[in-house]
């Protein structure tokens, strides 16, 4: 096990983001080259690497290999070498434990029940490496059956494996609204039409729909955490822009939510007589896991394996497109009482941590 500790701490020097993973597909590569797989390279910075065990059917699991464009106070003695990037969301442990567990397919390949397909994919905090992964057909020519996924977890016991079966993690899309108004001296301000007074409205509105939209156990989030708006203190602003997020765990709700904020945006174009413009991206759908494969996986590998969630969760992960090609289960590995993800403070125990993920990955490859 002193290789996924190795890998995860080089990785943790090199932090790179989105699709430009240069040093970071070629450290992959390099260790990928000398087993027993085809490597190839789908879309721009992914690798994927292919066990043939002769069987008709194939496994895959995922490992996303993109850094955050954070500054790193962690203190670690292998902090980032890339100054303002960061692997504060644990992607170089998910990469680590992907790339020991290959070295282990490749010395046990007879005699597995299934071939093996390895994703290591750019872009999941940014603009979902993993839908792009899935449209280049990689899933199909390598005959996926099933795919795992998992996610180093703050806040869970170390080492410990939790999951539940359907929505795990939300749909995500980020909102933009752009509030057009006039904008006049201060002292005309009956002649303007203010754009921040309409956003500071439309927030309060949105808010009041959030609640009372769904029923009050099903979890969603609409929040706004950045306005801009306004030239100076004593002109009426003309312009406010808005940018937040909306999460539910459902299309149903989300396409509620969706209309009525528009239905908000909308009234308040009428009450306050500025242009209001909304903006929803596509955003990723939400983490389901299949109902079936987590049945076979908890039937599998035995009772207290795997813990099973309460609730799920309102981050996001562009696993989900996997999921919309084949069943699939995504995991969170418990990192203990650490910093949450995202943080430039975010550390964990890897001695601790790793191996014992490591091991529960190695069981999914035996689930008959």
């Amino acid at each position: 096990m002193d290789s996924v500790i190795t890998y995860r701490r080089y990785l943790h020097r090199i932090p790179e983001l989105d699709n430009d993973l240069p040093k970071t597909t070629a450290f992959v590569q390099s260790k990928l080259e000398p087993l027993r797989c085809q490597i190839s390279n789908p879309i721009c910075g992914s690798v994927c690497a292919f066990f043939d065990a002769g069987k008709p059917e194939t496994v895959a699991f995922r490992a996303d290999m993109d850094a955050l464009p954070e500054t790193e106070e962690t203190g670690l003695s292998f902090t980032s070498e890339h100054p303002g990037r960061m692997h504060a969301c644990g992607h170089d442990g998910h990469t680590a434990m992907a790339l020991t567990l290959a070295e282990y397919v490749s010395q046990h390949l007879e005699e597995l029940p299934r071939n093996v397909l390895f994703l290591f994919q750019p872009a999941e905090e940014t603009t979902g490496g993993a839908g792009r992964l899935c449209e280049s057909g990689i899933l199909e020519r390598r005959r996926v059956r099933r795919i795992f996924g998992v996610h180093l977890w703050p806040g869970l016991p170390e080492g410990a494996v939790w999951a539940k079966p359907g929505p795990q993690m939300a749909r995500a899309s980020q909102v933009t609204i752009h509030v057009t108004g006039k904008s006049v001296h201060i002292s005309k301000a009956a002649e303007g039409r203010d754009a921040l007074l309409a956003a500071v409205e439309l927030v309060q509105q949105a808010m009041a729909m959030e609640r009372e939209a769904l029923p009050r156990e099903e979890p969603r989030v609409l929040r706004f955490g950045q306005m801009t708006s306004g030239d100076a203190r004593n002109v009426v602003s003309g312009h406010t822009e808005l940018l937040g997020c909306l999460r539910s765990f459902s299309d149903t709700s989300f396409a509620l939510l969706r209309k009525r904020l528009g239905e908000v945006c909308d009234r308040v174009e009428r009450t306050t007589g500025c242009d209001v413009k909304l903006h929803l991206s596509e955003g990723y759908p939400p983490v389901w896991n299949h109902e079936g494969l987590f049945a076979e996986v908890c039937s599998g590998l035995g009772e207290g394996v795997v813990s099973l969630l309460s609730q799920p969760a309102l981050a996001a992960e562009d696993f989900s497109f996997y999921q919309q090609y084949v069943p699939g289960v995504f995991f969170f590995l418990g990192v203990g009482d650490t910093p949450q993800l995202h943080a430039n403070t975010f550390a964990f125990d890897d001695e601790q941590v790793l191996p014992m993920g490591v091991e529960f990955l190695k069981k999914l490859l035996y689930l008959p």
